[in-house]
């Protein structure tokens, strides 16, 4: 199992679609991919499936999947580089470093699928969407920039509408069981391996999608402590 992770690991560092810690990209994602399409990131991607497939889906909008690990994401880049998905790249670095890695108003969305929801209290400061890292996405996102959370995690998921509501955050879908959804938008229908475990074990999965607003965070004076 070690040997596959280092096999893949030198394959994905090898791969035309991959960087590693590369600060020198910020502010320059549209001139990498050629052209001034939307930037879209998927935020702990792991195995890159969500990203890898909507840019599939979607040539017309450009895809970065983010992780730490690059032999999870080395699935994602391969299927990219054997089908000639141009509109995707994979970035390998700490999500609490991300705005050392993109401008201000440089990404249009963010997705976040199925992260570690941090169930102790002592660790909700680690939630992707607690509030210290929103002011962070914040100042990556355009104006009327999109966050979208697809979770299994009850109790992410209630997280998430708290602080939509405490900090007034606009509100544009809110659904807790996405497959009793009639409407139910394409795009939720791509399931992650890890989507694919929590169906089998009867969980049900939830979305929302919200906005950000500058001054949404300032009355928290101490982020670190709110959970």
């Amino acid at each position: 199992m070690a040997k596959r992770k280092l096999e893949q690991f030198a394959q994905f560092t090898a791969l035309e679609n991959t960087f590693e810690f590369a600060k020198e990209n910020k502010g320059q994602w549209n001139k990498i991919f050629g052209n001034d399409n939307p930037i879209v990131l998927e935020l702990a991607c792991g195995y890159g499936h969500y990203a890898s497939t909507l840019a599939e889906r979607t040539p017309h909008i450009n895809y970065i999947g983010i992780d730490r690990k690059a032999n999870r994401m080395w699935h994602g880049a391969m299927h990219c580089a054997e089908n000639n998905i141009t509109n995707a790249r994979f970035l390998r670095i700490s999500i609490d470093d991300v705005n050392l890695y993109f401008d201000t108003d440089e990404v249009s969305e963010i997705w976040i699928t199925f992260p570690d929801p941090q169930p102790k209290d002592r660790t909700a400061k680690n939630r992707l969407i607690h509030p210290k890292f929103l002011e962070r996405y914040l100042a990556l996102l355009k104006p009327n920039g999109i966050i979208n959370l697809k979770t299994d995690s009850t109790l992410l998921y209630n997280f998430t509408k708290r602080v939509i509501d405490e900090c007034k955050l606009p509100l544009f879908e809110d659904n807790a069981d996405i497959y009793n959804w009639a409407d139910r938008p394409d795009f939720l229908d791509i399931k992650t391996f890890y989507e694919k475990i929590w169906l089998k074990e009867g969980k049900t999965i939830k979305y929302i999608k919200f906005g950000l607003k500058k001054g949404a965070f300032d009355w928290i004076e101490d982020m670190k402590k709110y959970c």
